[in-house]
């Protein structure tokens, strides 16, 4: 029996959204990550990207377990000498939701130019509101 190996002008997509609300940051992450991916698909290829396209919709409502909000630190630098800019998981929250779930999920997918082609495909609103209506998206239910 031969492998079958995907190629990427095969490659069917479809679009999911993910509802963040009263959820936790990493569960949506994790669920994400494996769409945007292709893990889901009995057609995955680990050296194609064949994954589908995700939206995720109240970013600003997910939720963080234990003491997080105040202990989670995000850290960016400038590259010059005392650039260093740190925010704590509740002003993430508070100000940059869809910035905090997109940094949740590009850490799950591969660091190399794959999973920056695959992270092009994930979409994050704070709101309920997105504009992807047009491409007829099927809700995808967290547990």
């Amino acid at each position: 029996m031969k492998t079958f190996m995907q190629k990427k002008e095969n490659v069917e997509r479809k679009w999911y959204v993910i509802d963040a609300e009263g959820k936790t940051l990493g569960r949506v992450a994790t669920k994400a990550a494996t769409i945007l991916r292709g893990k889901h698909k009995p057609t995955y290829t680990p050296s194609v990207d064949c994954g589908d396209y995700v939206i995720i919709i109240n970013a600003s409502k997910v939720n963080l377990t234990g003491n997080k909000l105040n202990d989670k630190m995000y850290y960016n630098h400038s590259g010059y000498p005392g650039g260093l800019r740190e925010r704590t998981a509740k002003v993430m929250v508070e100000k940059y939701p869809e910035e905090m779930l997109e940094r949740a999920v590009k850490g799950m997918l591969p660091h190399n130019s794959l999973g920056r082609a695959m992270c092009k495909k994930l979409f994050v609103y704070a709101g309920s509101e997105h504009k992807h209506e047009a491409q007829k998206p099927t809700a995808l239910n967290i547990d």
